[in-house]
């Protein structure tokens, strides 16, 4: 039994192709959306390159613009068969290229529901990639005189201000690393000196943090220096009181950034998706209610379109039957060529009589 039979007569026909039609055109909108979203979400990653520790984090963007760019093909070219189809002449030529176009068509939408499955499963990539990433810049920040990392103090600074954070977990990784210059410390200084000594690595360690991690909104001046000595400061406790310091990490604020970007963006092309699904039943319709016109000099004649020929059951096991036919002739072939490799192989005994 077939699946969506659906039976037409020569006006249905019309109307189902000239919806075709224009549903093929928003698609093709729809494709144009789909490439922006990835050029858009690949120039938001750029920006930030210098933070993250790899290139697999644009493996959604780029995807985002391959498949923007084939909705458009696709669709455009669906456009011009549902137009030609209103006139039996031009759609003869159409018509060998219907089928192949079909199972393109469900490779497509299989590929494009693999893509909006990935912008919601990318956050556990993402995540390392930024902590990483952030780790290194942090490590960098005091290079302002080495040639390639000269920006990567920038960089940090405008990432924290902007993302409103501290540090790649918290403002505690601050004092984990030498982030001051060498440029900028004074050895001769016994403080400066008696620090380097305390420290295995020979680094400058300091509990404070760079002036990008002030929150501007606190109404107490930045303490960003000596942040755990509470004699330092006039009635402060950096234990109890609020400090004056953003308290979230830079990685779980780009994390939250870039995920609710993709999730977003994962939900339009699920929806886009289910856009191209339709169109692609419709079409099917389409291309069955033409070929089973009985009497192809009548277009008036009624005819039956449907989805599958058989039901899903039948057309599965028929699809696996002819998998299983294909795999034994590329056995039977390969059996015939070795055997061939054999005879060939072999090189006949000449006696001689003397």
């Amino acid at each position: 039994m077939a699946l969506l039979k659906v039976k037409f007569n020569q006006k249905k026909r019309v109307k189902l192709a000239q919806g075709l039609w224009l549903m093929n055109w928003f698609s093709v909108f729809a494709g144009i959306l789909v490439f922006s979203m990835g050029l858009f979400l690949k120039i938001e990653l750029r920006k930030r390159s210098e933070v993250m520790d790899n290139s697999e984090s644009h493996f959604v963007p780029n995807s985002l613009i391959l498949m923007g760019i084939l909705s458009c093909a696709f669709n455009g070219f669906a456009g011009k068969i549902c137009y030609d189809s209103l006139d039996p002449a031009k759609f003869a030529k159409w018509k060998p290229l219907l089928k192949p176009y079909l199972a393109l068509c469900c490779v497509f939408n299989m590929l494009l529901f693999f893509v909006a499955l990935i912008c919601f499963l990318m956050r556990g990539s993402l995540e390392s990639t930024l902590a990483q990433g952030l780790k290194n810049g942090m490590k960098f920040y005091r290079d302002t005189d080495t040639p390639g990392r000269c920006f990567m103090k920038k960089t940090i600074d405008m990432l924290q201000i902007e993302f409103k954070c501290c540090g790649n977990n918290g403002y505690k990784d601050w004092f984990e690393i030498q982030w001051i210059s060498n440029r900028y410390l004074d050895f001769s200084s016994k403080e400066v000196k008696d620090r380097i000594k305390s420290n295995v690595d020979g680094r400058y360690l300091v509990d404070g943090v760079p002036f990008s991690c002030c929150n501007p909104s606190s109404p107490r001046p930045c303490i960003q220096y000596q942040v755990t000595n509470n004699s330092a400061h006039y009635s402060y406790d950096y234990q109890t009181e609020e400090l004056n310091l953003w308290r979230r990490g830079c990685r779980e604020a780009l994390l939250s950034y870039y995920s609710s970007m993709m999730s977003s963006m994962g939900a339009v092309i699920l929806l886009v998706w289910l856009f191209e699904m339709s169109v692609m039943v419709g079409l099917r319709l389409l291309h069955t209610s033409l070929e089973s016109i009985a009497n192809p000099e009548d277009p008036e004649c009624e005819s039956e379109g449907w989805v599958l020929e058989n039901s899903l059951k039948d057309t599965f096991k028929s699809a696996l039957e002819n998998l299983k036919k294909l795999g034994k002739f590329n056995q039977v072939e390969a059996g015939a060529e070795g055997a061939e490799g054999e005879e060939g192989g072999k090189t006949p005994a000449i006696t001689t009589v003397s």
